[in-house]
């Protein structure tokens, strides 16, 4: 729950997007962040979606984190970007959940720690809602499972607003997340599926995710949309193999 003994005053909206480039949701999430930061209630945003390929790096990663050249990665149809949000690296591909959680964090009166203290408590929550062993560890941001890290963290701040947030592999092939080093105690990436050992359904898992979401905030009203007017899913075709 959040740091304040009141329920949200504003609703959670959510969107489920499809498979979308990284770039047109980056800028739906700065525009969002403009929105929210206008507010004076405690309206928040969820936007889930997968995205092609792509390797992005932030204010904690390195390029020894890239564990192949970038222009090998770009004839292969993977682009790298470098963010201004918190992590490390991560790689992205279809497969993977990647939910961008952009709430009023000031006006709810929640820290930043605890801000992704929440997130990885409700990816932690929905991975164990399908059987699947999850948890934290004291000294790195993310969530990990019996043979590696499932998720990623990544968190960026502003006007009072997060944006970015967590990616969490649920089917995601193994061959794109050889691609770079999540991790910086060097702990091998890996899926809900590997760990599972059988087919995971991704509906099952972003519902989870959402709700652990929603309920960790405190928030008791949400609405959930397809798509949002601002964005459209990629058309471009996908790699399923590196």
């Amino acid at each position: 729950m959040t740091e304040g003994k009141q329920a949200p005053d504003g609703s959670l909206e959510i969107h489920l997007l499809g498979l979308v480039d990284f770039d047109a949701a980056l800028a739906l999430q700065e525009r969002l962040v403009f929105d929210l930061s206008g507010r004076t209630d405690h309206t928040g945003a969820l936007l889930i979606c997968e995205h092609p390929p792509i390797v992005t790096l932030g204010a904690d990663a390195s390029s020894a984190d890239l564990l192949r050249e970038p222009a090998e990665l770009a004839r292969d149809g993977i682009d790298t970007r470098w963010l201004g949000r918190g992590g490390g690296a991560c790689c992205h591909a279809p497969g993977q959940l990647a939910l961008y959680c952009l709430l009023p964090v000031d006006r709810l009166g929640i820290t930043l720690s605890t801000f992704r203290n929440n997130l990885e408590e409700a990816c932690i929550a929905a991975c164990r809602d399908v059987h699947v062993p999850a948890r934290q560890l004291a000294s790195t941001p993310g969530v990990w499972g019996r043979a590696g890290q499932l998720a990623v963290t990544g968190i960026a701040y502003k006007n009072g607003v997060t944006f970015h947030g967590l990616f969490l592999n649920v089917a995601t092939d193994p061959s794109f997340l050889s691609v770079c080093r999540s991790s910086p105690a060097d702990d091998p990436s890996t899926s809900m599926q590997a760990q599972l050992l059988q087919r995971i359904p991704m509906n099952r898992v972003r519902e989870a995710l959402l709700r652990h979401v929603q309920n960790l905030f405190g928030y008791t009203e949400s609405h959930i949309y397809t798509g949002h007017p601002l964005l459209r899913r990629t058309s471009r075709k996908v790699c399923l193999h590196v």
